[in-house]
């Protein structure tokens, strides 16, 4: 029977330790914040900022949310930003993206002051994963490349010379994630591939492991899935369901996976629930290293 990678089981362990170290925090006088800015009211962004709020109500951390119409400037938007780098209240932040067409994303991320960038998005942030390819890494990493790692640690899934085949190219996960499997202590091989890849599907018939992150619903089939592949279903897709008449979440890989895999994630409640537990705990650990100072 192949292993079912339960996100939501460890993240809900995640946040219990998190819990206690806030609290620890607080007996020192200090008391962790996390900000959100987010930009219209996109029904998926709406939902994922709420989830953060609550998760914060969870584990202790102080709430601080600054939203804005979806017809905000520009520099409305920085400025926000500005505000949040300066509260002191606020010990990390997201900008929820995407933001409205128009805007700059890549220039409103690199104006969050990289401490307190809890995404792990900020050039300095992702330079400084570049650069340590061995030893302790004391910025934020990204949420959920680290969030895969943990659970694949989690179930003693070790993927040291493996060959892991990453699908999608997109910075929060796709290109990020090869930085954390290659750093010395996780050690596999990565194929990251994209829509300009030559038979994806051959590189995903060799790969021990396959990260699917491209948003295209049911695209990896059991044909193209080596017996006891572990599969890490990190893609979301809304998909109109007939019978029940409403959308329905899919994720990457079809479900008929499942049978010949190794391991797998449910999707939902497998990625994304350790996404949102390590924006948390990057929120402890800024907070953290703060009060050791």
């Amino acid at each position: 029977m192949p292993i079912v990678l339960d996100g939501k089981s460890v993240a809900a362990q995640i946040k219990a330790d998190l819990s206690t170290r806030v609290a620890a925090l607080k007996r020192q006088g200090i008391q962790p914040g996390l900000g959100t800015l987010l930009v219209g009211s996109d029904p998926g962004s709406v939902k994922y900022v709420a989830g953060k709020h609550a998760d914060c109500a969870e584990v202790g951390i102080t709430s601080i949310r600054r939203d804005l119409p979806a017809d905000a400037t520009e520099s409305q938007i920085v400025q926000a930003v500005d505000e949040l780098n300066a509260d002191p209240a606020c010990t990390g932040f997201i900008v929820q993206l995407p933001l409205p067409v128009g805007v700059d994303e890549l220039s409103v991320i690199a104006r969050i002051d990289p401490g307190k960038d809890v995404d792990g998005m900020h050039p300095y942030n992702l330079g400084e994963l570049v650069l340590h390819t061995s030893g302790e890494i004391a910025t934020p990493l990204p949420c959920t490349p680290r969030g895969v790692l943990t659970l694949l640690d989690h179930y003693g899934i070790g993927l040291d010379g493996k060959e892991v085949c990453v699908l999608g190219r997109g910075i929060t996960i796709g290109r990020t994630i090869g930085l954390l499997l290659t750093r010395r202590n996780v050690n596999a091989t990565v194929t990251l591939c994209h829509t300009g890849t030559k038979d994806v599907r051959e590189h995903m018939r060799r790969a021990d492991v396959i990260i699917a992150a491209m948003g295209s619903a049911g695209f990896v089939t059991p044909d193209d899935i080596k017996p006891g592949a572990v599969l890490v279903d990190v893609g979301v897709s809304r998909v109109w369901d007939e019978q029940a008449g409403r959308y329905r979440i899919k994720g990457d890989v079809d479900k008929a996976c499942y049978a010949k895999a190794g391991a797998y994630t449910p999707n939902p409640g497998g990625v994304g629930p350790m996404t949102r537990a390590m924006l948390l705990a990057n929120v402890v650990e800024i907070a953290e290293r703060a009060a050791a100072r």
